[in-house]
């Protein structure tokens, strides 16, 4: 990959990855303006806020540090795909139409980071060079003096 498209993805991934974390941490701890439309944190274990906020923040935040990556963006692509059929797509056929555009955007977007990688600036890629790389060899241990025979 070309240095500049390395830079993209890198800022891709983290920008994706920390709107993501947000957008579920302001659910599960009613922060930066809590959820819609209460204002305050989405009641623990309910279905299905509680848990798309709990994909949200923990994918988010993987995507954002690049740990697990591919793993994290296809959970979060499928629970963005779901919340646009299952919550928008009932109001009308288009995003515009039913205020699914985030759903939409996050889906597409998750789904490039899965099948992009994430990249060299990563600790996914930090892991894989460090699994990679050749133990050191340790250097022999001198050979004992054969002890002198007597005679």
């Amino acid at each position: 990959m070309s240095k500049p498209l390395n830079v993209v993805t890198f800022l891709f991934r983290l920008v994706i990855g920390l709107l993501f974390a947000t957008h579920g941490a302001a659910s599960l701890f009613g922060i930066l303006g809590g959820s819609y439309p209460s204002g305050g944190a989405v009641p623990v274990g309910t279905w299905p806020g509680w848990w798309a906020a709990l994909i949200q923040f923990v994918c988010g935040g993987l995507v954002l540090i690049g740990l697990l990556t591919r793993p994290a963006a296809i959970l979060a692509s499928g629970s963005m795909a779901y919340a646009y059929f299952v919550v928008h797509q009932p109001d009308g056929l288009f995003p515009v139409e039913n205020g699914g555009e985030a759903a939409a955007m996050y889906c597409w977007s998750f789904l490039l980071i899965a099948a992009l990688g994430a990249g060299q600036w990563s600790l996914d890629a930090l892991l894989s060079r460090r699994s990679a790389s050749p133990e050191p060899i340790a250097a022999p241990e001198p050979a004992e003096a054969p002890a002198e025979a007597t005679a």
